[in-house]
């Protein structure tokens, strides 16, 4: 398809994106069911969901456009980005709580993984009921963590780009 039809080919890694969005609507729409089921019902926190989900938008475009490039001319990559996914994915505190580890260096390692940000975001808009802006060091960690990824990203995106066509 690349080869044969000209059209802009780093809208691919947004289709993708968007079409896991309505996923992650739908699931954060149980989740707000089930808070509702345990008591926990919506308020003006909760607009905060619609700014943690472009976040969380963001960062996955940022790190698609980082990785996507590469992984066509370095096919074992995926295997190796897909380890790499599994285990930030478990040192994100979704079944478990940050809180455990206060004041430690393994609660300072575990934040410098973004995700940490947007999970412990959805559980303060519903739970805590606190604003984004009030973690102003996490805030600015995430967005500048992402603005840098997003960049190399589209700095790689952008210099193998023409190289597509030959190597698919």
């Amino acid at each position: 398809l690349v080869k044969q039809v000209v059209f802009k080919i780093s809208i691919l890694p947004i289709i993708k994106i968007i079409a896991a969005t309505f996923v992650h609507l739908f699931f954060t729409g149980i989740m707000l069911l089930v808070a509702c089921f345990y008591g926990y019902y919506p308020t003006i926190y909760t607009i905060q969901l619609l700014y943690y989900a472009v976040c969380m938008f963001v960062l996955v475009l940022a790190i698609s456009y980082t990785t996507c490039a590469v992984v066509i001319f370095f096919r074992d990559l995926q295997q190796l980005i897909g380890i790499v996914l599994q285990i930030g994915m478990w040192a994100t505190p979704i079944l478990w709580d940050i809180g455990m580890f206060h004041g430690s260096r393994i609660e300072v390692i575990l934040k410098l993984n973004p995700l940490v940000y947007i999970v412990s975001g959805y559980r303060s808009s519903i739970y805590e009921q606190t604003w984004f802006y009030e973690d102003f060091y996490s805030t600015m960690y995430f967005w500048i963590f992402t603005v840098v990824i997003f960049g190399i990203g589209a700095l790689i995106f952008k210099r193998l780009k023409p190289h597509f066509a030959d190597i698919m």
